[in-house]
């Protein structure tokens, strides 16, 4: 049943291809109304997704740029993080940036600050597992998130604390979500049949009774 149910999910994911490219041309609704689509092919969503900030969620180095300068997005970004949002699905935020007061001065201009359950941006050696640590505070357990950044070392790391990690090319975008949620959705149907082949047979344990 939760292989038929992977093979559909597939078919549905891969016929939006010719509306993702279509909404290379969006605004943040339109990409928000897409987002949501997405998100609603899935019966098994992360309870919490966790964003690097730069070269995924925005297009620079925040420590190469100055308090005064007006920041932006990739062009996906704000609908699917308002997408998230309306979902129920937490988000978070965890940048290695040395320059923390920066970041967090593009997210008040941005008016994003507010809808992110966590942000841990502090520079670290650690590849993200210390921020995750952090995070994980907020009592969601790492199997049930989801990580989009665009370093190989943070994905490595972060993966082998058993987060659901995705790398970005150029930014998030409708293409990550949509992989990161299939993904995610595997991932944890994996989880669970293993866990049902641990689980004892009642009728055996009957028969010993």
């Amino acid at each position: 049943m939760v292989k038929l149910e992977w093979v559909l999910v597939k078919k549905n994911l891969w016929s939006l291809e010719s509306r993702l490219e279509r909404s290379r041309e969006m605004g943040d609704d339109g990409v928000k109304k897409e987002a949501m689509e997405i998100l609603g092919m899935f019966q098994v969503l992360p309870r919490l997704v966790v964003f690097d900030l730069d070269y995924t969620l925005w297009p620079f180095y925040c420590e190469c740029r100055s308090k005064q300068q007006m920041p932006y997005l990739y062009p996906h970004g704000k609908g699917i993080l308002y997408a998230l949002k309306d979902k129920g699905v937490n988000i978070a935020i965890a940048s290695r940036s040395p320059t923390p007061d920066t970041a967090n001065t593009f997210l008040d201009k941005l008016e994003l600050s507010s809808i992110f359950v966590a942000k841990e941006i502090f520079s670290s050696w650690t590849h993200k597992t210390e921020h995750f640590q952090k995070i994980n505070r907020t009592g969601v357990p790492y199997k049930e998130m989801l990580f989009f950044d665009d370093e190989d070392r943070n994905i490595e790391a972060v993966s082998k604390m058993g987060v659901t990690s995705i790398l970005v090319d150029d930014g998030v975008n409708l293409g990550a979500l949509r992989q990161g949620l299939a993904e995610f959705a595997q991932n944890s149907a994996s989880g669970k049949k293993n866990k049902e082949k641990r689980l004892p047979d009642s009728s055996k344990s009957d028969e010993l009774q």
